[in-house]
């Protein structure tokens, strides 16, 4: 389950801001555009106003965004103001500073609220796997469970941050768990099923290829996973059939141009394989 590899198939999609922490302390809120609430001070919708704009805002303009968590610490956002700042810092690709921010945060926004500590130390380790440390990544998943046990994409994240560290039992282990948990996700099959392509598994993998096509009938990112595991085990010519369906299917997707450099690759070795085809049958 790697992000990038010859027999692409493809990257997990995990968003950083699935949910915002919630309640936040009335102290830690930022000036909120709603106005405040009758006791002077915001309401806690206006909090989550303020934090949704924020990381909408981070997400399209990391440096302005930056500028305006600053200046919300200055007139005394407290942890909101950090936590925007955190978000802004990950959007703008300094993953260790934007980990390191929001685990900081945990103590506190996370207090009193197991969810809420659980949805940063994800938000966390993601960061920390972008920033290249895997194992720093999967403590805090591990740490996030501990707070919210048998969350299904807590357990679809460390198992993806244990593939990335090559322990890919450990990651089947966690997508065994996730899929107990809820059959119908067709992304932890699609995992579990590149887990099982690196242990050279492919009867299995094609096994959850299958099943994630069930669920998610036509996916290319599938239907390419399928060819790189039919490559693998041996059968080429299948494995052309499946790339050159997933470059029909999306061909202006990433998993469309790595099945076209795919078919590209193997042209030679296809063309090749027919010419000994034809050769025997004169021989015959």
């Amino acid at each position: 389950m790697t992000r990038r590899n010859l027999y692409l198939s493809g990257a997990l999609a995990l968003g950083l801001l699935a949910a915002v922490p919630a309640p936040l302390p009335a102290a830690q809120a930022g000036p909120s555009s709603s106005g405040p609430s009758s006791s002077g001070q915001p309401s806690t919708l206006d909090r989550n106003r303020e934090l949704q704009a924020c990381a909408a805002k981070a997400e399209a303009n990391p440096d302005a965004a930056m500028a305006d968590a600053r200046r919300w610490q200055q007139q005394g956002g407290g942890d909101s103001a950090k936590l925007c700042e955190a978000l802004a810092l990950f959007h703008a690709g300094d993953f260790k500073a934007a980990g390191a921010q929001m685990e900081a945060l945990v103590p506190t926004l996370g207090k009193d609220d197991p969810r809420a500590a659980a949805s940063l130390l994800g938000r966390a380790g993601w960061a920390w796997l972008r920033a290249g440390d895997q194992g720093r990544a999967e403590r805090l998943y591990s740490a996030a469970l501990d707070k919210t046990p048998g969350d299904v994409d807590l357990l679809i994240d460390r198992a993806f941050a244990r593939a990335e560290g090559e322990r890919f039992w450990d990651a089947v282990a966690d997508l065994d768990a996730a899929l107990t948990r809820d059959p119908k996700r067709a992304d932890a099959y699609l995992y579990r099923a590149s887990a099982q392509k690196a242990l050279s598994n492919y009867r299995q993998a094609l096994a959850d290829i299958d099943q994630a096509l069930e669920l998610k009938p036509g996916d290319p990112e599938a239907i390419l996973l399928r060819g790189n595991v039919k490559a693998l085990g041996g059968n080429l010519g299948a494995a052309r059939d499946d790339w050159s369906l997933a470059r029909r299917v999306a061909p202006d997707s990433e998993w469309g141009r790595a099945a076209a450099d795919n078919l590209a690759r193997t042209a030679e070795v296809a063309g090749d394989a027919g010419k000994d085809k034809a050769k025997e049958k004169k021989v015959q």
